[in-house]
């Protein structure tokens, strides 16, 4: 008995589905713009944003100039956001902020068309082109309106663009000290820590120098090991004094011990 509800349901499901499909295709093929206007406005209310963006995408050219064009280029736009398309998103949004400077929808028309690309950063890995865009459209949208109703969203948005363009940055410096360009590891790694001052990955940029500074210090030639074993001490007293309980301890412990000796040699 079960089983025959189940197929029944499926098939209503189904036949319901053909129904709203058919009816919707006559909307779009339909030449009746008041039609088209209600259909769009329902869909987009229901969250059918797929079916409205195309309804949209009609609407507007007709419509523009009108009275209704501000409601329906705003709905255009965020259909493009809702469906995931921020680059169109992004531009429609730009569009509504040029023709309808007045609107009472400026504002969040300003902040989606700077969320729209914040959504199109791409993982660290890649170019920061576009999180670069991002936080200049997010910054720009905070300065234009600081007491917004976005501004603790943009606030979250723009450190975690921040945090993937120091990501990025560190990777690259370690990658040094990866392929064994030590010299080259301790270059970047200060410049990381002096331009990211704040950043979440310092002590970690520390430890990389550290690591190659060792490298460096242990198989230096006699006449230059001394001095840089010397230094190398020193920069572990920094990381201490800066991380009194790094995560790194056990491994700076333990090649301290190295260094220490080294350094009993020199002075024996």
């Amino acid at each position: 008995m079960s089983r025959i509800f189940n197929l029944f349901l499926k098939g209503s499901l189904f036949f319901t589905l053909i129904i709203s499909c058919n009816e919707y295709q006559k909307v779009l093929n339909s030449d009746d713009n008041n039609q088209k206007y209600k259909a769009a406005e329902e869909y987009y209310n229901n969250g059918e944003y797929r079916r409205a963006n195309r309804l949209l995408e009609q609407l507007v050219p007709v419509y523009r100039g009108k009275p209704q064009a501000e409601r329906l280029v705003y709905f255009f736009a965020d259909s493009y956001f809702q469906t995931r398309n921020y680059y169109l998103a992004s531009y429609q949004f730009e569009s509504f902020i040029k023709s309808f400077p007045k609107s009472q929808k400026l504002e969040e028309a300003s902040f989606f068309a700077a969320k729209a690309h914040y959504m199109m950063s791409p993982i660290y890995s890649l170019d920061q082109d576009e999180t670069n865009t991002a936080i200049e459209k997010l910054q720009i949208f905070m300065n234009n309106y600081p007491k917004s109703k976005f501004t603790d969203e943009c606030n979250q948005l723009i450190s975690e663009l921040q945090n993937k363009i120091e990501k990025k940055e560190f990777e690259v410096a370690k990658q040094y000290y990866t392929i064994y360009d030590f010299r080259a590891a301790i270059k970047s790694l200060d410049n990381f820590v002096v331009e990211f001052v704040g950043s979440k990955f310092r002590e970690e940029a520390l430890y990389f120098k550290f690591l190659a500074s060792y490298e460096i210090a242990i198989n230096s030639i006699q006449s230059k090991k001394y001095e840089r074993l010397i230094d190398l001490k020193q920069l572990h007293n920094n990381i201490v004094r800066y991380y009194p309980e790094t995560l790194f301890e056990e491994d700076l412990s333990n090649k301290m011990k190295t260094v220490e000796k080294e350094i009993n040699t020199f002075a024996n």
